[in-house]
């Protein structure tokens, strides 16, 4: 039973955070709310610090999920520039930083994730960078703006949905770019080689140069400042600044300092949480980057790091802290926008899970669908320069009923038609 003198906190306060603490206020929670965040600006969205606001199209205010006021305004407590550094299961307390110790009668863990670092010589240069944060975008757009104009070179550790927006809005300012991937194709993992091609084609066309089959091994310098970086084939690639984009680590230290069940590395890691995204504490909960949880749908765990699982993530567990009964479902969402390539992927294809990719319009113009069947039915689709058909996609992924891939492939076979 949840009564008004009931102490909730939230940790981290970023978009799954911010939209916990918002749903617990519009559900009618009374009881005192506080959102602990380690950065000092306000929760912000992450997808602008790779697209808008990097590229210059979106202001920096335009980013924050709040007005700074409106927390005031709802009771909520904000802790920015805060770590909570230690959490007692048994005593219901998270500390601070600063040696603050506060009370929890329910916890919610929204810590996120964290850039993967390079390895390698040379990652203490000045001219090396990472995009996670407000800071590190804020950051990067001063020096995309400046290699622009002196005509600088840009080297990308890479090719995932960072690595590739970074180099499209490096492109959009003038800067020269080299991304450089150990598989053959950007989004190896996620597209396989034919649809990755399409993004290889859509940045080789804007002038990026490509080095697949190869990792940095080096990145070198003078006086602290960035030089080259030396790839593993022994070729050395002039570069004014590099990007590590190799992926983000769910940020875990606190839940497993505290014995929180995690998830295997084979699920992708996070904190385990049931479909209620409740923990093996039942008065914890996780919710965005950091959880792992059991989908109730597609019967896997999955941990999902994209925009749209922290935007529904954060309101489901919200609703769960409060009793209500939440059985998370949600398709696994995400968007990229890079040049005039529009892009909308819905559902989860894990190597192995499929064994058919059909597309559906003109791939080598890419305005096409394209989708990930295992013996007929739908695992996942991605519409690229097509428009207001996700809905339709994910209806078919919920259905799990079987398609006929040629009529699926086929334009003019109305796509709501498979659903009849």
């Amino acid at each position: 039973m949840v009564d008004a003198h009931q102490t909730f906190v939230i940790v981290g306060a970023g978009l799954a955070g911010a939209k916990a603490a918002e749903t617990l206020r519009s559900e009618g929670f009374t009881g005192r709310v506080i959102l602990i965040g380690d950065e000092r600006d306000h929760p912000y969205e992450r997808p602008p610090l790779s697209k808008g606001y990097l590229t210059g199209a979106a202001a920096r205010d335009s980013v924050f999920v709040q007005q700074p006021g409106w927390y005031a305004e709802h009771d909520v407590e904000l802790h920015l520039g805060q770590p909570v550094v230690h959490l007692d299961r048994v005593a219901h307390t998270v500390a601070l930083g600063d040696g603050t110790v506060l009370q929890y009668d329910k916890l919610l863990l929204a810590t996120g994730s964290e850039p993967r670092r390079l390895d390698i010589p040379g990652t203490d240069l000045a001219g090396v960078h990472h995009l996670r944060r407000l800071a590190h975008a804020d950051r990067l757009r001063h020096v995309l703006t400046s290699l622009g104009r002196e005509n600088g070179h840009l080297v990308i550790a890479g090719a995932g949905w960072i690595g590739l927006e970074v180099a499209a809005a490096a492109r959009g300012y003038g800067a020269e770019v080299t991304v450089v991937e150990p598989e053959p194709t950007p989004l190896h993992a996620v597209l396989g080689p034919e649809l990755g091609a399409v993004f290889t084609d859509l940045h080789a066309e804007h002038g990026v140069r490509f080095r697949f089959g190869a990792r940095l091994t080096e990145i070198t310098g003078q006086d602290g400042m960035v030089l080259a970086a030396v790839t593993d084939d022994g070729e050395e690639h002039p570069a004014h600044d590099v990007l590590a984009a190799i992926g983000a680590a769910p940020r875990i230290a606190l839940a497993e300092t505290a014995g929180l069940a995690l998830a295997g590395r084979e699920e992708g890691g996070g904190i385990a949480v049931d479909a209620s995204l409740r923990t093996s504490d039942p008065d914890i909960f996780a919710a965005g980057d950091v959880a792992g949880a059991q989908h109730p749908l597609l019967g896997v765990r999955l941990r999902v790091e994209h925009w749209a699982n922290a935007l529904n993530g954060g309101p489901a567990a919200a609703r769960a802290m409060l009793g209500r009964p939440v059985s998370y479902d949600r398709i696994p969402y995400f968007f990229t926008d890079q040049y005039d390539l529009g892009m909308e992927f819905s559902g989860h294809a894990a190597p192995g899970s499929y064994d058919q990719v059909v597309a559906r319009g003109d791939v080598g113009k890419r305005q096409f669908i394209a989708f990930w069947l295992r013996e007929g039915r739908v695992l996942a689709g991605m519409n690229v320069n097509v428009w207001d058909v996700t809905d339709t996609i994910q209806q078919l992924i919920r259905s799990g009923r079987q398609v006929d891939p040629e009529a699926l492939s086929d334009p003019s076979v109305p796509l709501p038609s498979f659903l009849d």
